[in-house]
């Protein structure tokens, strides 16, 4: 008589069985129809990156260093000597993997059928990849030029490998938007967006600085000469407002000819030529995203002939002696490192005093924002943009269209903004100080106002 089989006794170890887990429920389980708790606080998509859960978990109890426009300029003024150049990457892999690890916590955190997305999942894949290529610096100090030229290749792959992360989890949003409401979509997105500035500020900061510096370039040390310029990476420390919105301005009006055949005009007043330390790239986003509003808003309400008043106003300068009270929270660091070469990079001149502001206001009569509209234009989960041609506020047709929608949208030509970039540009003119505030005299048109904090007019 044949004994019966006995059954195989397989001995998971407790990483092989979590793997195993995944696959199986992924294979056999239906997560539309069978969402999983959101008590969950952590959430595991594969992944191909190896990254220690203690690890992350290590760095994530980190605080995060507030970020401010004074680290990125303490490096001193491009080309920079091999020390400082050298300082920089090590100050910079001091904030990334923290960064970095904070944002896969927060990911861990969503839901886990949200988290289970595709696209979502492919986020958190991407942040675990990056930290993955930053651990084994985490370990050494760079203090040669090959160390520094393999960590830009690194913070290189970094920047590109998250070009496309808020339309891809707005994507994710998108297709979980049963399991979870739209006030943690705005929180998450808005909390994420504002720690994505500035792990990529810090990232592009130092690769433009090396960019900028002939050290790594010439192995003779040899002064290869460079040209003037306002640039400190990528901060353009004599960036003028107007030439940005005139720039913006002819790009959104191409934009507005091609959908509505016309053309919107502007004016700008006040004081043009004023000039300061700012983020060009961040001030460029924020204005073509303000006129996109501006300029549709005046076409759909039959005002094109009505020119778009831009008026530039730049705050006094406080004296050295007498802060602004608004800039108390604003220590600029004025502290050289001892390993720099004071006659190579010098202490960055025009920072030594409060950085006065600048406000930008953008006048338009378009109209003005519906009382049932205006609480909502802070929200990602919101535009007044609908399918048909529609003025904002109306809800005829198809209705309001799903912000979400706007920002995962392919295609960068449409002029409808309003839902995304508002909240948007408010992260941006926020995270160094500024802000953006709206106001709407419905019937008539808005006043919207840009306020930016900078360092200072560079002095000679």
């Amino acid at each position: 008589m044949i004994a019966p089989p006995q059954p195989l006794k397989i001995n998971y170890s407790r990483t092989a069985l979590k793997h195993y887990t995944w696959r199986h429920l992924s294979q056999h389980t239906n997560f539309a129809r069978h969402p999983t708790p959101s008590a969950h606080r952590w959430s595991h998509p594969p992944s191909s990156a190896v990254v220690a859960d203690d690890d992350v978990s290590s760095l994530a109890s980190k605080p995060l260093h507030t970020l401010s426009l004074a680290d990125l300029v303490k490096h001193g003024s491009p080309p920079l000597s091999a020390p400082a150049l050298f300082s920089s990457a090590n100050f910079t892999l001091s904030l990334l993997p923290i960064r970095l690890a904070h944002r896969i916590q927060a990911l861990r955190n969503l839901p886990f059928i949200v988290v289970s997305n595709p696209n979502i999942s492919k986020i958190y894949n991407n942040y675990l990849h990056s930290l993955s290529t930053l651990l084994p610096y985490k370990s050494r100090t760079i203090s040669n030029l090959e160390d520094e030229i393999q960590f830009t290749e690194v913070l290189a792959d970094l920047v590109e490998t998250h070009a496309h992360t808020i339309p891809t989890l707005a994507r994710g949003f998108l297709e979980c938007r049963k399991y979870i409401n739209p006030e943690e979509v705005t929180r998450f997105l808005d909390e994420h967006l504002r720690a994505r500035i500035g792990t990529r500020l810090i990232a592009e900061q130092h690769i433009d600085l090396h960019n900028s510096s002939q050290s790594h370039q010439d192995p003779n040390g040899k002064d290869l000469g460079s040209g003037q310029s306002s640039y400190i990476g990528v901060i353009d420390t004599a960036l003028q407002p107007a030439t940005i919105i005139n720039s913006c301005g002819n790009f959104v009006s191409e934009i507005c000819e091609l959908k509505y055949g016309v053309r919107p005009t502007w004016i700008i007043d006040g004081e043009p030529a004023t000039t300061f330390a700012y983020i060009p790239v961040h001030l460029e986003y924020i204005i073509t995203e303000l006129l996109k509003n501006a300029f549709r808003a005046t076409v759909e309400s039959g005002k094109c002939h009505e020119p778009i008043i831009i008026t530039i106003a730049a705050e006094p300068e406080t004296t050295r002696m007498g802060l602004n009270p608004l800039d108390k929270d604003q220590k600029l660091d004025r502290v050289v490192p001892r390993e720099f070469d004071l006659e190579e990079n010098p202490p960055i001149k025009p920072f030594d005093d409060p950085a006065p502001g600048v406000t930008i206001r953008i006048r338009d009569r378009g109209g003005g924002i519906s009382p049932e509209v205006l609480p909502n234009i802070w929200s990602y989960s919101f535009t007044t943009f609908a399918d048909a041609d529609e003025l904002p506020g109306q809800t005829h047709g198809s209705g309001n269209m799903d912000a979400l929608n706007a920002i995962s949208s392919v295609g960068g030509s449409s002029i409808a903004g309003l839902g995304y970039g508002l909240p948007l540009g408010r992260a941006y003119a926020e995270y160094f100080g500024g802000g953006i505030a709206v106001q709407s005299l419905y019937g008539w048109g808005c006043d919207v106002y840009l306020r930016l904090k900078g360092l200072g007019r560079p002095k000679s």
